[in-house]
């Protein structure tokens, strides 16, 4: 293997006790990768790479049934890393349904090391893809909220809102996001608008 356009990974491969999951850790092993080979169940998948912490994980996945799709998406879900599935199965609507899952890369046979190093390559592109959308998501929906917030507290419009966000960002030498966290971390403390209205009312006498 190139280490030069294939820099070396920590890779995790998962599977009940057998050949398959020796023949996967071999093929992995053979791209020049640090190969961890644990015999587990689907259900200990995400636990063991929280625990191991590697850059991908593979796991074999054997029967084409739903309580399989069902362990399937619980992977994906709580999975510390990017998970490819080599499915050992030839059904071709449970692999379909395995891929809407959320895998980001799934294989049919898991032998083939060029095949592996593809995938391996797709799945941690796609992860990362993934985590800049959701992190794009996130900081908009911050920015979003403490808009939202200053609007109330100040009877201002959006626009107006957001520039009050970007002024103090740039007064401060800070991201907009980061101000808008403050804001939205802090607006509990804050009185609330008509609170303030009431206090700023003059009090009538008895």
């Amino acid at each position: 293997m190139d280490s030069e356009s294939s820099p070396s990974l920590s890779v995790l491969v998962t599977d009940g006790p057998g050949v398959r999951l020796d023949e996967v850790t071999l093929a992995v092993a053979e791209l020049g990768h640090e190969v961890t080979a644990r015999e587990s169940a689907l259900l200990d998948v995400g636990r063991i790479t929280a625990a191991e912490r590697p850059d991908v994980a593979l796991v074999i996945v054997h029967q084409a049934t739903a309580e399989a799709l069902g362990l399937i998406d619980r992977v994906v879900h709580e999975a510390a890393c990017p998970v490819i599935a080599v499915l050992d199965v030839q059904d071709r609507q449970f692999i379909k349904e395995a891929a809407k899952r959320g895998i980001f890369a799934y294989i049919a046979d898991g032998k083939d090391p060029q095949e592996l190093q593809s995938a391996i390559d797709i799945v941690l592109r796609r992860f990362a893809e993934y985590h800049e959308l959701e992190g794009a998501f996130g900081r908009r929906a911050i920015t979003e909220r403490a808009k939202g917030i200053l609007m109330e507290r100040h009877s201002l419009d959006e626009q107006a809102a957001f520039n009050m966000l970007r002024a103090h960002a740039r007064r401060t030498r800070s991201k907009v996001v980061d101000i808008a966290e403050i804001v939205v971390a802090g607006h509990p403390l804050l009185p609330a608008a008509s609170a303030r209205q009431s206090e700023s009312l003059p009090q009538r006498e008895a």
